[in-house]
């Protein structure tokens, strides 16, 4: 009977006050009504930095580290929302399509994956009904759809090992494929720690999933919330409500704890490892594990309306509505961004460095921060192993440091995201082109380059406008290019972790890795791509044809007998490999195409110099095998504290 009793006790709380809060609290919580958000209109291109060994960063199997944050290239400009898992990667495309890339042992992917290569390719999760939202924890991922349900693949992780995402039998069992996570109603928001799940329903209840051990799911004893007792598994792997006084209307989650901003958009709690005070909660609770939702007296102190909470492992990051960012916690290597002090902050403190600057989204990773200003400007700070900062080098900062980035105009930075090992950023395009943007690549680097050489000249024998084609080769040039540069490393030891201790981070403890050497890694071959054949066959052919044409004909078309010809030579040459480079081609043709067509050819050499990347050639999408979903189902519990 505990929940008939946590249900008496909430009522006669809620009824006790006559006068004040009481009522107008119950007022306001009965009338509590969130809707399914939409998802963000705004579309851009993704960068990445960082650790990219298991292909997270998706930058192509040669890119392994950078220090700098490149363009990946195969996502496209139509990503409205990035976020970086434990070592993995999940963004969401303006057409509710998801897509994910990296690690993908435990089956954070969500979908089957044959190889390194195939992990490292972004490919498109298949979901009964587009996504509005995603979110990505250490080993597992999670989607919300247009229709309010909530999906989730992978596993969750706690110091014993692997306990899966859902409970079959006795056991648990981690998914591969995405399987609906069932809280009886509409889902409005949700948020992934590092091995726990948290939704917000329309309602404004709040629903937790995973491990507990640590208090992160805010509604088991510590007896309970581990895989011991006696529920078991059943009482982790079974989203349950959690017990609050109000409603809530905004949930963050970090490795080991929740946020949640009530209804009124008041008062902030939170639960979970608060060892260093990261929770903001002071006093006789600091320096603990809080396995029940807390009032964050750090936060109600400041007399602000908090617009993002961003949770670290030991320490916490938080925006106000002025864009004024606070840092609370602890303070090895820098991770406050309050300069070098002794000691940890126990309260929430401004970063001096910031305080002039209006920030619009922050992150905070294992060890080390990041923040966005309104101005496009991207900062970082904290531990810089690996090149997680993005600054160039793999050196700590104690302060805001602006990373490096390739050129963005006119590109505006406007969210960022830190993982385990690596940073996600997302640029918005202010003016976005009028026609639909390519889908993102759905292959291998390889299988790009000579895929974009066989859309060209199927482009030529579709009867495409020749401007359109040399774009299409341009940017499918770049592309190949662009991530073929070294980035610079630094003598500082790398940070925990590795493909087979992914997930394993100390409750009690600091991180340690430090004191492990420091490997050393590069991108991968420095050279270009040589330029391919060029099939002289076709340029003679093709120069034959451009003669017979008058001269009242448009130079960009071709004529029917043209087409045959062509469609005949392909023919002929289908037993040879795809070796043709487009550029390259282009480039030959030029020669005997008139004088108004020289323009354009230096427009394409100019844009080889570019450090930006204008976009991807439009591709062909795999087809994405749609597997049955299964239902995580059962009688969500309410427990108390």
């Amino acid at each position: 009977m505990p929940a008939a009793r946590g249900v008496k006790r909430a009522a006669s709380k809620s009824s006790a006050p006559t006068a004040s809060t009481g009522p107008k609290n119950k007022k306001k919580r009965g009338a509590i009504q969130l809707e399914i958000p939409t998802a963000p209109k705004r579309r851009g291109r993704v960068l990445t930095c960082g650790q990219g060994d298991v292909g997270q960063l998706g930058l192509g199997e040669d890119v392994i580290e950078t220090s700098k944050f490149k363009f990946v290239t195969a996502l496209g400009d139509k990503i409205v929302d990035v976020y970086a898992g434990g070592m993995h990667t999940i963004a969401l495309d303006s057409s509710g399509k998801v897509w994910t890339f990296g690690c993908n042992d435990e089956g954070a992917l969500g979908r089957a994956t044959a190889d390194d290569s195939e992990e490292g390719a972004a490919r498109a999760v298949a979901l009964p009904a587009p996504a509005v939202a995603v979110s990505a924890g250490d080993s597992h991922s999670a989607a919300l759809l247009n229709n309010g349900d909530v999906y989730a693949w992978g596993a969750f992780r706690d110091s014993h090992g692997s306990m899966g995402l859902i409970v079959r039998g006795r056991e648990g069992k981690s998914s591969k494929s995405p399987v609906k996570i069932d809280i009886g109603e509409p889902g409005a928001a949700l948020a992934s720690g590092g091995d726990h799940l948290v939704i917000l329903s329309t309602s404004g209840a709040v629903y937790t999933m995973g491990c507990g051990e640590q208090g992160q799911l805010g509604r088991l004893s510590q007896r309970s919330a581990s895989r011991d007792a006696r529920q078991g598994l059943s009482a982790l792997l079974v989203p349950s409500k959690v017990t609050l006084k109000a409603g809530a209307s905004r949930i963050w989650a970090g490795y080991h704890a929740t946020f949640v901003l009530d209804a009124n958009n008041e008062k902030m709690f939170a639960w979970g490892l608060n060892n260093y005070g990261q929770l903001g909660i002071t006093g006789e609770k600091r320096k603990t594990a809080l396995y029940a939702p807390s009032e964050c007296d750090a936060f109600s102190s400041r007399g602000t309306n908090w617009q993002r909470v961003a949770p670290g492992q030991h320490h916490s990051l938080a925006l106000d509505a002025n864009g004024l960012v606070y840092a609370i916690g602890r303070c090895e290597y820098g991770r406050l961004g309050l300069g070098d002090r002794p000691g940890d902050a126990e309260v929430l403190e401004p970063i001096p460095a910031l305080q002039n600057k209006k920030c619009i989204s922050i992150a905070a990773g294992t060890s080390n921060s990041f923040a966005v200003t309104h101005t496009g400007e991207v900062v970082s700070w904290g531990m810089g192993s690996e090149g997680t900062l993005g600054t160039g080098h793999s050196r700590d900062c104690a302060a805001p440091t602006a990373a490096v980035t390739p050129a963005l105009a006119p590109r505006v930075p406007v969210h960022v995201s830190a993982g385990g090992q690596h940073t996600v950023l997302l640029v918005e395009d202010p003016n976005p082109q009028k026609e639909d943007s390519p889908p993102p690549e759905s292959e291998t680097s390889e299988q790009k380059t000579e895929q974009d050489s066989q859309d060209s000249q199927e482009s030529q024998e579709e009867d495409e406008p020749k401007s359109k084609k040399q774009k299409s080769e341009q940017e499918g040039e770049i592309s190949s290019t662009s991530s073929a540069q070294i980035s610079e490393q630094g003598e500082e030891n790398k940070p925990q972790g590795n493909k087979k201790k992914r997930g394993a981070t100390s409750t009690t403890k600091s991180s340690n890795a430090k004191t492990t050497a420091r490997k050393k890694k590069v991108n991968g071959d420095e050279k270009k791509e040589t330029p391919m054949e060029v099939d002289e066959t076709d340029n003679s052919q093709e120069t034959t044809e451009n003669q017979k044409e008058d001269t009242e004909a448009k130079p960009e078309e071709q004529t029917p007998e043209a087409e045959q010809t062509e469609a005949d030579q392909t023919q002929i040459e289908d037993s040879k490999p795809e070796t043709t480079d487009t550029s390259s081609q282009e480039t030959t043709d030029s020669d005997t195409k008139s004088q108004e067509e020289q323009p354009e050819t230096k427009d394409v050499e100019m844009q080889e110099a570019r450090t930006e990347v204008n976009g991807t050639p439009e591709s062909k999408i795999e087809a994405v095998e749609t597997k049955p979903m299964e239902v995580l189902s059962g009688n969500p519990l309410t427990t108390t504290a």
